[in-house]
């Protein structure tokens, strides 16, 4: 029996063995666990700073995008509108010339 004794302390102290060894193998899991958490929580934090800065250069960029379409309108008016003052100055110019040519032919008459 004494044979027996010994054999089912050897066991015990085996399964004890085993189960301190599955439990430093739980608890270094454990600290990866806590480890890689703490490393999501800082990325997705990371992620909502970044998200929240490329809407605000979204909104801007759109603004920036409006204004330059209305400088390209008001410069296109603008220019439309000088070229029809070219004209108008060239037409007056061509009558102006015609009339003068006209008085000093009836003056000279």
């Amino acid at each position: 029996m004494s044979q027996q004794g010994a054999a089912l302390q050897n066991y015990n102290n085996e399964l004890v063995k085993c189960i301190e060894d599955l439990c430093g193998k739980r608890d270094e899991l454990q600290r990866q666990i806590l480890i890689e958490e703490e490393d999501k929580h800082k990325l997705e934090n990371e992620i909502r700073i970044s998200s929240e800065k490329l809407a605000k250069i979204n909104e801007n960029l759109a603004k920036k995008i409006t204004a330059r379409t209305e400088f390209d309108r008001t410069i296109s008016e603008t220019e439309a509108a000088y070229m029809k003052i070219l004209e108008s100055s060239q037409t007056l110019l061509n009558v102006l010339k015609r009339e003068s040519h006209s008085l000093r032919t009836k003056v000279d008459e």
